[in-house]
């Protein structure tokens, strides 16, 4: 963003979890890449359950600030039940097949008719916890809880820690690992059309060594190798697995990855010349007062798209990064927002702001940049989620090397890794980076 420090996260945000158990944070501590107060310890023994409770506003359709008592009390009751849903791993009587409907069925109990003249606050709750569905389907990056499984929805583990942010912007973390590797280790924008394996490839001019797997990239260029570790993302193999492998993946595999879930979570930042918000305030949070969970939500996304929106993330600290917002949206309304113009969304966004502060003056935001991860065409979304059909077997099989039999006398061809792989950190950054080395390990083991 322009009169930012240009540091703008399109994609990982914040380390889940930042103590001794996540590599991401042990690594990030090693290098010196975080702020002073990330490595104090009794940041990483707090117990956050995966949600930094940032200071907050709400703001209601109405253009008022909500009751922080009656919101948060809402949210309390939705953590209870989500937690709740947490602990059905095992269970062979479920009260629902997805965490959505199970979350909707005991709001339905709890949130009873209020006496006479009390309508209203039954109203507000409901809106209030229409809005933490929306925050939910932004962590499990879905666009319904209706498509999340609610039996394995326990296995995800969140580790202590508050979570925070690289000072330095998230890739400081990979150019430091990168900085180890020999110079020309790594080619980028390097893009792979099909992967070869269980097969007999020479170099040219060299029949004496045979290598089982050949990577053809779009631009002609081939690498012969005993050994890939494929890391694309589920969305990419959900869409081009029948024909980015050559022979086709074994049925089991190509099942796990059509049943596992992939939704979209897009970031939209606007950058504005003043704040409209205190300087304490570091979350503004949305609750549009006509909705509620019990109601079947509209399906007009021209019309509604921006209702999914959450609420924005104030991005910290303001001498660094200038007055900016950054939105958070999930599922099809995501998806749709991907096919506007910046014009579109900026105007958009402005209209929000102005009906949710109640002033219709408010100075419309002077940039607008947004992450656009279900267009793009090697990840066609963000990140996975156990989807209702499958469980968290789907994710070990995905995670197993070919060819499937293990006394191969060509082993280990196919290696797969990335956040989609790993059955209790499943997206997240720390996840991909175990995957990888789990991987490793695999290939110094041989």
């Amino acid at each position: 963003l322009p009169a930012a420090s240009g540091l703008a996260e399109m994609g990982a945000h914040w380390i889940h979890g930042p103590s001794p158990g996540n590599p991401v944070f042990r690594l990030a501590t090693r290098y010196g890449l975080l702020g002073h107060e990330a490595a104090q310890e009794e940041n990483q023994r707090a117990e956050a359950g995966g949600h930094p409770p940032l200071p907050s506003v709400t703001y209601g359709s109405s253009g008022r600030v909500l009751s922080p008592q009656t919101v948060s009390e809402a949210r309390d009751l939705f953590d209870s039940l989500l937690a709740a849903a947490r602990a059905f791993q095992g269970v062979k009587e479920l009260p629902a097949s997805s965490v959505g409907q199970y979350l909707r069925a005991e709001i339905a109990r709890r949130v009873p008719t209020f006496g006479e003249g009390e309508e209203d606050a039954r109203r507000l709750w409901l809106a209030v916890l229409a809005t933490c569905l929306k925050l939910e389907c932004c962590i499990s990056g879905t666009h319904s809880m209706d498509l999340v499984a609610l039996e394995p929805f326990g296995e995800y583990v969140s580790l202590p820690g508050l979570d925070c942010t690289f000072p330095g912007g998230y890739s400081s973390l990979p150019d430091h690992m990168v900085s180890a590797l020999p110079e020309g280790t790594i080619l980028l924008n390097k893009a792979v059309k099909t992967i070869q394996w269980k097969g007999s490839f020479h170099e040219e001019g060299d029949e004496g060594r045979d290598f089982p797997v050949r990577v053809e990239c779009e631009d002609g260029d081939t690498f012969l190798a005993d050994h890939v570790i494929v890391t694309v993302p589920l969305g990419f193999l959900k869409e081009r697995h029948q024909d980015f492998f050559q022979p086709a993946l074994p049925e089991q595999k190509a099942e796990a990855i059509r049943r596992l879930g992939f939704g979209t979570n897009n970031k939209i930042f606007l950058e504005f010349e003043q704040p409209f918000w205190e300087p304490q305030q570091q979350l503004l949070e949305v609750v549009w007062e006509d909705e509620s969970p019990l109601e079947e939500p509209s399906t007009d996304l021209a019309a509604s798209w921006f209702k999914k929106l959450i609420g924005f993330v104030v991005l910290q600290p303001p001498e660094q990064h200038g007055h900016i917002l950054c939105g958070f949206i999930a599922g099809k309304e995501s998806e749709y927002m991907e096919t506007l113009s910046d014009t579109e969304v900026l105007s958009t966004m402005t209209h929000v702001l102005r009906t949710l502060t109640g002033n219709p003056c408010l100075p419309a935001p002077r940039s607008v940049l947004r992450s656009q991860w279900h267009s793009a065409p090697y990840t066609r979304g963000s990140y996975s989620y156990v989807a209702v059909g499958s469980s968290g077997d789907d994710i070990d099989v995905l995670a197993q090397p070919l060819p499937e039999d293990p006394k191969d006398p060509r082993p280990l061809q196919l290696l797969f890794a990335g956040e989609a792989t790993h059955r209790t950190f499943y997206s997240t950054t720390h996840g991909a980076l175990l995957s990888g080395w789990r991987e490793a390990e695999r290939l110094n083991r041989l």
